[in-house]
């Protein structure tokens, strides 16, 4: 197994799309009801409870991916899993690590290894490092892919030793989470990007660490669930232009279904601001304003990555190095759209989240205007008839009409006549109803 920490989870969403929409996890979930009670509070519906929850997860997620984006150390997480820089003041690299000369324990990690050329792909499952560094490699292979599941200094530290890695970028595979960026050794690339993916309506943050040399290309996942299966069908086809191409084309082409899986990511962020907005403009709820903001912060969090994804792509496009090929730099001008693309439309979103923002609340404020008009106006039909029966309420002697036998019913048909007229009078100037000039 895979350690329980592999990546970075936001918690699960309350949608408010129609069902045909939704991507709610199964019937036979454990999730409760959206509206059973909370068992530590049962005045609020557990929607409100996951609602509340999922904002203030959010926003800790979003305060991480800040901080790692401006290059802020973290500290460890609340299981004790060191998730960030080194400490003050220790040596760089990843020699004076712990845990350096200890084997991971058996399914802890797993390494999965495509030979490619032109002709033919094989691929070879393997459990320990030793046993893939120690496999002979065919002589007809022209790219090697090594793609390693799990993080693990043992593990790096095999691969560094063999492949000569720079010491500072296999620190950085171990230390997530990263800035997308992109180093340039003398002979290898280090590539460090963001994938995100949902699972269960949640959305899922990931690092991606990649080292492009001649002919080979490693990369490192914190979890077993990515978005690179279209590209392993693309290399079982024949004639696939990943085969025919070198290292550099699958590190595009890997980066490539990184940046275009977004894309559904947003469609569905898309649906659900169309639902609430048609939600606001019908009758807004109480956890209406939670919901937009949880979904304004998750674009922001998508934002925060892409911005430094699109500068690794333009720098992969612009460097002249011999590892990326001309051939690669023509495709990569496209995955640097895609992603201009893709913060175009984050961009659009949270306008529009903020809009609804401004749009819930001034509906809101324009049915309290509404309930304020009623209830001003039925106390203006009373104050007239308050008057009367204040003044004929006061005890002096000598009243007019306080013993006259009429009296009481001209009160009640003098009380009517006003009561009726001042109704009249607002319907005729449009403040009740719709009739009116």
């Amino acid at each position: 197994m895979l350690p329980a920490r592999p990546s970075s989870v936001l918690p699960p969403r309350s949608s408010r799309l129609p069902p045909s929409y939704s991507s709610r996890p199964p019937a036979d979930s454990d999730e409760p009801e959206a509206y059973e009670e909370d068992e530590d509070n049962p005045s609020l519906p557990a929607r409100a409870v996951r609602t509340l929850s999922r904002m203030t997860s959010t926003v800790g997620e979003l305060g991480r991916l800040v901080g790692t984006t401006l290059g802020l150390p973290t500290r460890p997480d609340d299981d004790g899993q060191q998730s960030a820089v080194r400490e003050p003041g220790a040596p760089a690299g990843i020699d004076h690590l712990p845990g350096r000369f200890e084997p991971p324990e058996p399914g802890e990690i797993r390494l999965r290894v495509i030979d490619i050329c032109p002709n033919q792909v094989q691929t070879h499952w393997f459990e320990d490092v030793r046993d893939l560094l120690d496999a002979p490699k065919p002589e007809w292979v022209k790219v090697r892919w090594i793609d390693v599941y799990g993080l693990h200094t043992y593990v790096v530290s095999q691969l560094q030793n063999a492949f000569g890695f720079h010491t500072l970028a296999a620190e950085d595979v171990l230390h997530v989470p990263q800035r997308p960026r992109v180093d340039a050794y003398p002979d290898h690339l280090f590539v460090v990007a963001r994938m995100f993916f949902q699972r269960n309506d949640q959305l899922i943050s990931e690092q991606i660490s990649m080292f492009i040399k001649q002919g080979l290309l490693i990369s490192f996942q914190e979890d077993l669930e990515d978005v690179w299966n279209p590209i392993r069908a693309r290399l079982q086809s024949d004639g696939s232009k990943v085969r025919q191409g070198d290292a550099s084309y699958l590190a595009y082409a890997l980066l490539d279904a990184m940046v275009d899986h977004c894309f559904p990511i947003l469609e569905r962020y898309g649906e659900m601001l169309d639902h609430l907005e048609d939600s606001v403009l019908a009758s807004s709820t109480s956890n209406m304003l939670q919901e937009v903001h949880a979904i304004k912060r998750e674009l922001t969090i998508l934002r925060k990555s892409l911005w430094p994804m699109r500068d690794v792509i333009a720098e992969l496009q612009r460097q002249e190095h011999v590892l990326v090929s001309d051939y690669t730099r023509t495709y990569l001008r496209d995955v640097y759209q895609h992603c201009v693309q893709i913060i175009d439309i984050i961009e659009t979103f949270r306008e529009l989240a903020a809009s609804l923002t401004d749009l819930s609340l001034s509906m809101a404020s324009n049915r309290m205007n509404e309930i304020m008009k009623v209830l001003t106006m039925m106390s203006s039909v009373f104050i007239p008839i308050t008057f009367l029966a204040g003044v004929y309420g006061m005890n002096f002697d000598y009243l007019p009409e306080l013993h006259w036998q009429y009296s009481y019913a001209t009160f009640w048909i003098l009380c009517v006549i006003v009561a009726v007229g001042l109704f009249w009078w607002f319907r005729r100037k449009g403040w009740w109803g719709t009739g009116g000039q």
